[in-house]
């Protein structure tokens, strides 16, 4: 299991084939690699703050759900914080299972709480000003499901 919080950019290719390469035993891996979007065409910037120590340990607590609900061989979790601009990578999600179901589903159980439980605060900076993000009925929807 490898967590990682950092203000810095990261290569998700690089990222994957090390995963790939540690991840003995698995049958599939699969990943995701979530972006900055600009949805109005107006955002300058998010801004993205943590507090170091309790959100690598939020992190760590899903990640270890995740491996012993699917049976995962690895996960890894790479989230970033600082300032980034539309397009930058936000954060990456990648599972290594025996079996494909079981990596798939835990990578979007993974997204899902990320998104929603992980103490991150993310502020949208742009054109119409600053504005904090909340989780969406989406989200919050989406967690339903496990």
């Amino acid at each position: 299991m490898h967590i990682v919080v950092s203000d810095a950019r990261f290569d998700a290719g690089a990222e994957l084939d090390k995963f790939t390469s540690r991840a003995k035993g698995a049958g599939g891996i699969v990943s995701f690699t979530g972006l900055v979007r600009d949805e109005g065409g107006t955002l300058a910037q998010m801004q993205i703050e943590h507090y170091p120590g309790m959100t690598e340990r939020a992190i760590r607590g899903m990640a270890q759900t995740a491996s012993s609900r699917w049976d995962l061989t690895d996960v890894l979790v790479i989230h970033r914080y600082g300032d980034l601009v539309p397009g930058e990578q936000i954060m990456m999600v990648a599972t290594a299972a025996r079996h494909r179901r079981n990596a798939f589903e835990a990578a979007e159980y993974l997204m899902d709480y990320l998104k929603s439980r992980a103490p991150f605060w993310k502020k949208e900076l742009g054109a119409n000003g600053a504005d904090w993000v909340a989780a969406t009925d989406a989200d919050e929807d989406a967690l339903s499901r496990w």
